[in-house]
């Protein structure tokens, strides 16, 4: 392993840190804001945070420059569906703990090769294998002896399908686009939608955005800005897959935080579901590699 590798590896991971800390920073946020207030105040701070790079890297371009009609168009699309997932997380987690939250979400790692099945690609075995071992995982996390799904965990687990979806929707478009731009207008647009709806929904109780600031800031410069910065440069020199494996334990550093600083409680059942979830995600990732290995062994 070289030292690129090496040093993409801690970039990845000190990303799957942060992501699996804002877990906590949204739910103490919403202490004081309601989640689309969080949202949407939270994703105009990675956006900004963003602004300032793009400009520095692009000149002053002209808005006629940055968003095409192809471009605005996939950002629309992008941050309507960004919107939804992060929203449903975001009212998911007023009625669940961190680390539940971070392991339901991360069900998106085994659903994205699932979803093959209906793009018309050929689904592997351990995609299957994966699925089967997370759903157990998510039984003993989740499921209650009545058999139903607290509310909290089941509108987190509807978001993991659109958190799905976007990663299909910016899998499919970013090729064509300035990541960057993409970016920008999909945050942008998340933003707007989600400020929208608190508008109409949510009261905005004087003063209380500065308490909730710690939070934000967490939540949009870290998570958003750095975090998106840093899984962009430590992909350039590693595999897809690797890097979702590393990712994957966003999970666990959920789990850790919310120890940590919320004092949630963990029970062997709710530790079998998480391990059990975390060997899902990492089995349906890792065909590629063993494929590979295997063909080497043979040649």
């Amino acid at each position: 392993m070289n030292k690129q590798v090496i040093k993409s590896d801690a970039l990845l991971l000190l990303t799957a840190t942060i992501w699996g800390f804002a877990f906590v920073a949204q739910r103490v946020g919403m202490n004081y804001l309601g989640p689309f207030w969080f949202s949407g105040l939270r994703f105009a701070l990675g956006a900004l945070f963003l602004l300032p790079i793009f400009l520095i890297k692009k000149g002053k371009p002209t808005p006629g420059e940055i968003f095409t009609p192809h471009t605005l168009k996939v950002s629309l699309f992008a941050g309507f569906v960004l919107f939804i997932a992060a929203n449903l997380q975001q009212i998911g987690l007023k009625y669940t703990t961190a680390g539940k939250a971070g392991f339901i979400t991360g069900l998106y790692v085994v659903l994205v090769p699932l979803t093959g099945i209906f793009l018309k690609k050929k689904t592997g075995l351990n995609a299957w294998i994966g699925a089967v071992l997370a759903a157990l995982g998510l039984y003993l996390l989740s499921i209650t002896k009545g058999f139903s799904m607290a509310r909290g965990d089941f509108l987190v687990f509807i978001g993991a399908f659109f958190w799905t979806a976007h990663i299909l929707v910016i899998d499919r478009y970013s090729p064509e686009l300035d990541s960057l731009v993409l970016s920008l207008g999909q945050f942008s647009v998340c933003s707007i939608l989600s400020l929208f709806v608190a508008l109409l929904t949510e009261k905005l109780p004087p003063g209380s955005v500065v308490p909730a600031l710690p939070s934000l800031l967490y939540g949009g410069i870290l998570s958003i800005g750095i975090a998106y910065t840093l899984q962009v440069v430590a992909q350039k020199t590693i595999q897809p897959t690797h890097a979702s494996i590393i990712m994957s334990l966003e999970s666990v550093f959920a789990l850790v935080g919310g120890v940590l600083f919320l004092s949630e409680g963990l029970t062997l059942r709710s530790l079998l579901g998480s391990a059990l979830m975390l060997l899902g995600m990492i089995i349906s990732q890792v065909k590629v590699q063993i494929k590979e290995r295997f063909l080497k062994s043979e040649i």
